[in-house]
């Protein structure tokens, strides 16, 4: 960057970097850099400054590049201060990672954690807690407020997650104004429009931005090894003179990797067992033939433990590999493992052995089995491991600590390792640039993969990264080029008001300044923003109308009003079309349905033009288009009659007789009911069989003689207008003029629709929550929480409304403690496919639990039905897939018993479990009746034991 400087502007530089430099020495930064064991970049230099001089700070930088210094510096103010801190985190493994870090930099005693379910020293002075712990906090008014001055917000970039993002939002519009707020962001390329909203809600913000990686990245493709027993190619991707640090939009490729892929074939990995393909040593074409020139060169996806072989011989490992599937991650340990791959010593291995011992000594004996703990500890201690959502929370600490300590070489990885959590890899290795996003498989776009391979080279650790893309049916290397080199991706809100924050805002300020609250969002920012863009383009449209009307001016009349008038007959002739068009169809869906078996019909246009003997009339088939009939044509083919076959319907001629052992499939059958119609037909003149349409003899809405058409045309022809010479190009002028003034209305409509969007979901909001009695009117007319809304005030979960209701109904009232664990989650879980068949429910179909479920899905159908009414975007659906586990776990079961015969792994059924326990404590204090808390605690207790609980802190 300094190259593109002026001598004058490397000497102002230097001149601040010298006066920031003699303010830092004594200054708190000046004390916080004496404790490091590096220098600070310039833009973490810059963040501290800005920070220590009492600005709130938005810092975005790359994966990797060290942002985190900056909320290491807030927790130092916070503490040298003798104020607070909060360090929130998205996810509970990065707010456990950095409990950990803060504790051994400043004492245990000075650092607590809060999480959903885990509470350690929460009074400290510096507490690491989930974003939505704060969130709840601010709602309550939670005196552990007092005396907090920083709040650290890592991944801030998660605010675009449909789910979950709204809760970042909720919190930064929420907070203290006194509270400055250092907000740390993955590289987005609207930065500095975040950083102008974070200045409007919270006063002045530092936006600082560092596109520059510490380590540099290098991009690579590995291909499948041309000879028998080769090893992988690793190929750079850009051509030689291609600086990967700033490679340009749409950089050159490695001239060898665009020759192999020019001059070598695809196959994806190789031909059905026991045939042969072109490229196969033996294959001979068609016929037996060799193909001209011979085989032509094939490229085959290489296999993943050649991949780590390769990579292993390059001195790349250790590699995090992303298979967007966790059976794919446990697939490929399994293959690893199967070629004999190892990638430890016997002294990494004894370690390995000694950390698994030390972090899984809780889990009882009985329980390793059904856990696959033999083999995930077998492939660890050969340096190779799975890391998804699906294993043991326990199992996925131990990956990440034996990774982070150089142990384990190789990780196979689904994408939510790349969130925030520090596991530092030389390598990252993608093996394909599709993923599938719960409902179909889409590219990844520039954001997700400076997001995957940002975990490449990790500071202080090495020199450089490497980005590997496995070739794979589909790689286009330009394209790859493409992608790897542009970095950005823009920070998009998804902030929606709930239900538990209308009631929780009606409550603190009051409906209208609640609407003004919501108004500052994020969501509602960019709207604005955007309404800007659109209002210049209605202007432009205003300008380009006034030039059209004045160009379609006529001397001799009002030529709008001409051009009123012929659109008035066009419509009106338009409507005659549409009305006949529909008296045709309706004539020919009756002609189908008077159809019956063995009547032999004449077909008198389209592709099945000629004759047909009906052999099913297929009545019921059809809808709105009518029967489907099954016919037999004559040249002996079975097939089914459409309208679309038939629009001016059929005309029954005959009749045959069909022998009741007819089978459509026999051509024997076939030929001779063809016979017998070509006999039939025989008796028919061929004019007698002609194509005259079987419809009414008179056109019904005839244009000509309608009455309304005829006086618009009358009024046409008088009109001054219409005898001016240069009618046609006053008319194109008009017709120009209609087209844009319907482009801006629409466009007048998209503006009125973005403007204070928000503010009327959240109208929209308290209309249901009123329609429901969860918000009422006080004595002076205003919006106010009624004694049910405050219970919807302490439920947080996702699907808050359905909770509340379920309690305010008494859906739930009368289960035991394993009962109520089981109805909520049916509430919580969400399967990850669709669920064959009705699930195990203990009691049957009449018990209990089955009675309250459907009572459930009833509550559920009255929700979304409001929903609908209201406008608003409709609650989840219930999914009891898990409920008969969860109830055996919360009856006591052990874990062997619970999963046997489902297809729910353990780690997926802890982390269900885990939300189950969070519902259920929110039930414990917001439930309306004594005996459904104590319910609710009872199950709490019954799901957080065993795996569930010692999983994670």
């Amino acid at each position: 960057m300094t190259a593109d400087l002026s001598p004058a502007e490397r000497y102002a530089a230097a001149r601040a970097r010298s006066a920031r430099d003699k303010a830092d020495a004594v200054g708190e930064l000046g004390r916080f850099r004496t404790a490091l064991d590096f220098e600070l970049d310039p833009f973490q230099a810059d963040a501290c400054a800005a920070l220590e001089a009492g600005r709130g700070v938005l810092v975005a930088a790359p994966t990797g590049a060290g942002k985190t210094v900056v909320g290491e510096f807030a927790v130092h103010l916070a503490l040298a201060s003798g104020t607070k801190a909060f360090y929130t985190t998205p996810i509970k493994a990065l707010s456990n990672q950095k409990f950990n870090d803060l504790a051994r930099r400043h004492g245990a005693q000075n650092v607590g954690l809060l999480t959903g379910d885990t509470s350690i020293n929460a009074d400290a002075p510096v507490v690491v807690m989930t974003t939505e712990v704060l969130r709840n906090m601010l709602y309550a008014g939670s005196t552990a407020l007092e005396g907090l001055s920083y709040v650290v917000m890592d991944e801030v970039h998660y605010l675009a997650d449909r789910f979950r993002g709204p809760v970042w939002e909720e919190v930064i519009i929420h907070l203290p104004g006194h509270v400055q707020l250092v907000s740390l962001s993955a590289t987005v390329s609207n930065a500095e429009e975040f950083g102008d909203w974070l200045a409007t809600v919270r006063g002045d913000t530092a936006v600082v931005v560092s596109e520059r990686r510490p380590v540099p990245l290098w991009q690579h493709v590995i291909t499948a090894p041309t000879e028998p027993r080769g090893v992988p190619r690793l190929f750079d991707l850009y051509a030689g003179h291609v600086d990967p640090t700033a490679p340009g939009t749409n950089p050159p490729i490695d001239p060898d990797l665009a020759r192999l892929f020019r001059t070598h074939g695809r196959s994806d990995g190789g031909s059905p067992r026991g045939r042969r393909s072109r490229g196969d040593r033996g294959y001979r074409g068609r016929g037996g033939a060799r193909p001209a020139g011979g085989a032509v060169p094939q490229r085959r996806t290489p296999r993943r433990f050649g991949v780590v072989e390769a990579l292993d011989s390059d001195a790349l490992l250790p590699a995090i590999y992303f298979i967007f599937s966790r059976a794919g991650c446990e697939g490929a340990v399994e293959q690893c493992l199967g070629a004999g791959l190892r990638l430890t010593d016997a002294e990494e291995e004894a370690e390995i052995r000694r950390v698994i011992d030390e972090r899984t000594v809780t889990i009882p004996p009985e329980d390793l089995e059904v856990l696959g703990f033999w083999s995930w500890q077998h492939a660890l201690c050969r340096g190779i491991a799975a890391h998804h959502a699906g294993l043991l929370p326990v199992f996925k600490e131990t990956v990440e600590e034996l990774f982070a300590r150089g142990l384990v070489k190789v990780v196979f990885a689904t994408e939510t390792l790349a969130l925030g959590i520090n596991m530092p890899a030389r390598s990252v290795v993608l093996e394909k640039l599709v993923k599938w996003d719960g409902t179909a498989h889409q590219p990844v776009t520039p954001g997700e993969y400076t997001q995957l391979t940002g975990r490449a080279g990790r500071r202080g650790i090495d020199v450089e990264g490497h980005a590997v893309v496995v070739d794979h049916l589909g790689l286009d290397p330009v394209a790859l080029a493409g992608l790897a080199s542009r970095r950005l991706y823009p920070l998009r809100s998804s902030f929606r008001p709930t239900y538990n924050m209308a009631v929780n805002l009606v409550s603190q300020v009051g409906a209208e300044r609640a609407r003004e609250v919501l108004e500052t969002s994020f969501a509602q920012f960019q709207a604005d923003r955007g309404v800007v863009g659109l209002a210049k383009q209605a202007q432009a449209h205003a300008e380009a109308l006034e030039g059209y009307f004045e160009a379609m001016t006529c001397e001799r009349g009002d030529f709008a009003q001409y051009m009123a008038i012929r659109r008035a007959l066009s419509d009106r002739e338009k409507e005659l079309s549409r009305a006949e068009q529909g008296a045709r169809r309706a004539d020919a869906v009756a002609s189908l349905e008077k159809l019956r078996r063995g009547d032999v019909v004449e077909v008198p246009t389209g592709r099945r033009r000629g004759y047909v003997v009906v052999l099913d009339p297929g009545r019921g088939e059809g809808g709105f288009d009518g029967p489907r009939p099954t016919v037999l044509t004559q040249e002996k083919q079975v097939k089914k009659l459409t309208l679309a076959d038939v629009p001016d319907g059929v005309r029954t001629v005959t009749r045959v007789k069909i022998p009741s052992g007819f089978n459509p499939r026999k051509p024997d059958s076939r030929r001779d009911l063809a016979s017998s119609m070509r006999s039939a037909l025989g008796a028919f003149s061929d004019d007698g069989g002609s194509g005259r349409a079987p419809g009414r003899p008179g056109r019904r809405g005839d244009a000509a003689s309608d009455a309304r058409v005829q006086r618009l045309r009358t009024e046409l022809r008088e009109h001054p207008c219409h005898g001016c010479p240069e009618r046609d190009d006053h008319a194109r002028w008009a017709q120009r003029a209609e087209k844009l003034r319907r482009e801006h209305a629409t466009l007048v409509r998209r503006i009125e629709g973005r403007t204070g969007s928000i503010a009327r979901t959240f109208d929209r909001t308290c209309a249901l929550l009123s329609e429901l009695g969860y918000l009422g009117r006080d004595e002076s007319g205003a919006l106010a929480v009624t004694d049910e809304g405050r219970w919807l005030r302490r439920l947080y979960a996702e699907d808050d409304l359905l909770l509340a209701e379920c309690l305010r109904q008494g859906t739930w009232d009368g289960l035991h403690p394993a009962e109520l664990a089981a109805a909520v989650s049916a509430v919580v879980y969400s399967g990850r496919r669709d669920e064959v068949g009705e699930p195990y429910l203990p009691g049957g179909p009449q018990g209990r639990l089955a009675t309250a479920l459907d009572a459930t899905a009833h509550v559920w159908a009255q929700i979304t039905a409001l929903e609908a009414t209201h406008h608003l975007e409709a609650t989840g659906p219930l999914d009891p897939g898990l409920a008969g586990a969860v109830h055996r776990w919360a009856s006591g079961k052990s874990l062997d018993a619970v999963l046997r015969g489902t297809d729910v792994a353990a780690g997926d059924f802890v982390r269900w479990c885990k939300q189950v326990v969070d519902v259920l404590d929110q039930l414990a204090v917001a439930a309306p009746r004594p005996a459904v808390r104590a319910s609710a605690r009872k199950a709490q207790d019954g799901v957080l034991r065993g795996v569930v609980a010692y999983s994670s802190l």
